[in-house]
Order: C-alpha cells, then sequence, then structure tokens
C-alpha cells in the first residue's frame, strides 16, 4: 500500500467512511520524499519512539523501518480502522487512542518502553496546538531527568521517581511557529516558546516544506524542526514555574517595556519590579525579546 499515493489515499478512507475534520486541522504528508528524509534525521535507528497524530500511517510506516519500536497516539477515533489497515504489516507499532495532552504521559511511555533510554518523538504536529504539545513533551517531569518527585514502591517505601527523557524531538509543524522556536534569543524574532525550548533543548530548523506536500493543501508553508534535548538547562533556576511566569508575562505584551509587562502580567508594583530588574542589570526600557535566558534567570534570582 503505497501512502503517498492519493488514489491510494482516497480508496483506503473511503473504505472506511473517513472525513476530514478542519477541527483538528488534519493534512496528511502526500510528498514521498517528505517522511524519509524526517525518519532519517531523526536519527532513531534501532530506537524507540514517540509519535503524535499519524494520520494515515504515513510517517509511521518510516518510522516502524527503522526503530525498534513505534508507539503513536491518535486523538480522531474515525482513524483507528484507516491505521489499522495501513499499519497491519508493522508488528513493532501501537497505536494509542487518545489525546496526547490530556494523556499520562509518564505512565504511558513507562508501559510501552519501560526504561528505555533511547526515546524520541518524531511527529507531524497539528498546527493549532503545537506549543502546547512541545510544551507538554518537555516540561513533563518524567522526560526531563529532573524531577524532584518522589513514588511509593510496592513496599510501601519512598524512591526517587524513575527518570527519563526524550532524547530528540524532530517534528513537522508551521513554518512560521518553526522559526519563532528557531529565532536566537534576544532577537525581535525571539518569543515565549523561543525561551521555553531553549530552556529544555536545542532548536534547529531542518528543511522547509510546502503546501502541495499535503492532502489536502494547508495554505501555509511547513518546516520540520528538530529538539536537542539538554542533559542540563543552560541557566540555574530554583523556581522554573516561577522563571516562566516571568517569561510568559514579559512576553504577553511584547510592545511595552519589560517594566510594565511584567508588572501588569504578574500584578506586581511597579517599584518592585524596577528594583529587581536594576540588581538583574537590565534596563527597564527594554523589551523581552531583547533579553536572554541569562537575564530572565538573572531577574529571578533576585
Amino acid at each position: 500500500m503505497i501512502l503517498t499515493n492519493l488514489k491510494t489515499i482516497k480508496e483506503l478512507l473511503s473504505r472506511h467512511g473517513f472525513t476530514f475534520s478542519k477541527r483538528l486541522g488534519q493534512n496528511f504528508l502526500v510528498n514521498p520524499a517528505i517522511c524519509p528524509r524526517m525518519a532519517e534525521l531523526a536519527d532513531i535507528d534501532g530506537a524507540d519512539v514517540l509519535e503524535i497524530g499519524p494520520g494515515i500511517g504515513v510517517l509511521t510506516v518510516e518510522l516502524a523501518k527503522r526503530a525498534a519500536r513505534v508507539l503513536t497516539v491518535e486523538i480522531d477515533a474515525k482513524l483507528l480502522p484507516v491505521l489499522g489497515e495501513s499499519l497491519a504489516s508493522h508488528s513493532n507499532v501501537t497505536v494509542q487512542h487518545g489525546d496526547i495532552l490530556k494523556l499520562d504521559l509518564p505512565a504511558l511511555l513507562q508501559e510501552h518502553f519501560g526504561q528505555s533510554q533511547n526515546l524520541h518523538v518524531c511527529a507531524n504536529l497539528p498546527y493549532y496546538i503545537t506549543s502546547p504539545i512541545l510544551m507538554h513533551l518537555l516540561e513533563n517531569p518524567g522526560n526531563a531527568g529532573r524531577s524532584t518527585r518522589v513514588c511509593i514502591d510496592e513496599n510501601n517505601k519512598s524512591m526517587p521517581a524513575p527518570k527519563r527523557w526524550f532524547n530528540t524531538i524532530t517534528v513537522l509543524v508551521q513554518k512560521e511557529a518553526a522559526q519563532r522556536i528557531c529565532a536566537p534569543m534576544g532577537s525581535r524574532e525571539s518569543g515565549a516558546i523561543t525561551a521555553a525550548v531553549n530552556y529544555y533543548a536545542e532548536p534547529e530548523l531542518l528543511f522547509k516544506v510546502s503546501p502541495g506536500s499535503f492532502y489536502p493543501p494547508p495554505k501555509v508553508d511547513s518546516a520540520v524542526l528538530q529538539l536537542k534535548i539538554r542533559k542540563k538547562p543552560p541557566v540555574n533556576v530554583e523556581d522554573e514555574a516561577a522563571f516562566f511566569r516571568v517569561i510568559r508575562a514579559a512576553f504577553a505584551q511584547r510592545r511595552k517595556t519589560v517594566l510594565n509587562a511584567i508588572s501588569a502580567g504578574l500584578g506586581l508594583p511597579k517599584e518592585e519590579v524596577a528594583a529587581a530588574l536594576g540588581k538583574a542589570n537590565i534596563p527597564q526600557t527594554a523589551r523581552a525579546e531583547q533579553l536572554t535566558l541569562q537575564d530572565f534567570a538573572r531577574y529571578c534570582q533576585t
């Protein structure tokens, strides 16, 4: 079954009575060069792979050829019988029905991959929830390997929660989102998502993808980016939650100075914010896009 052949796709979908959902932003890859290239650049030979939003399984097939095990999570129940047919010959693939943002990710990974230390993500992400999915993958305490949680074993003794992290996250997203994520910190193109991703990973834009590579074609250009997960953050932060609250507040009103944006966003007196900026050697007139992760970290330490 050639899943990039438009006739094959239409016949497959018709057999299972599938109709596209605008709400879920469904666009299936039909360019036969894209998925093999993604799977190759993801460097997943012999690894374990989590995929999100498999569609009809075009990328899944390429992942299955290279990976030891593939767990693919699909939110649309109407695609389950489609995937049952398109992936029937790949015994190393498991299809999980559910919303990746609502699933217990550490528990799901533990169930399917155990304590695997060679775990990657490779996916064609829905554009309307790219940032929430990426942050769900990056912020999840089970993934970052820096969790301070404790769990209770079978003998009712406390012990450290098992550490786990993804080695890489390789995803196809809207081009503008990829450019924003990969923008240098302190540049005009940077945003809150830039700061958040750079805290956990080193992002790289791999290649661009045209609208004609999809069925149906989206109205925007796309790009594949890769996040190489850091073993440790580039800055020391005592309270990650507070750190990200400051970043979100600063970028929420990016036309304002960081003094006004943080004050308004966090409900703090301007005098208090001004004093903290001064201690961190950050000009009160600076805007969020001009700050680096080091700047935000120094602010949070004052």
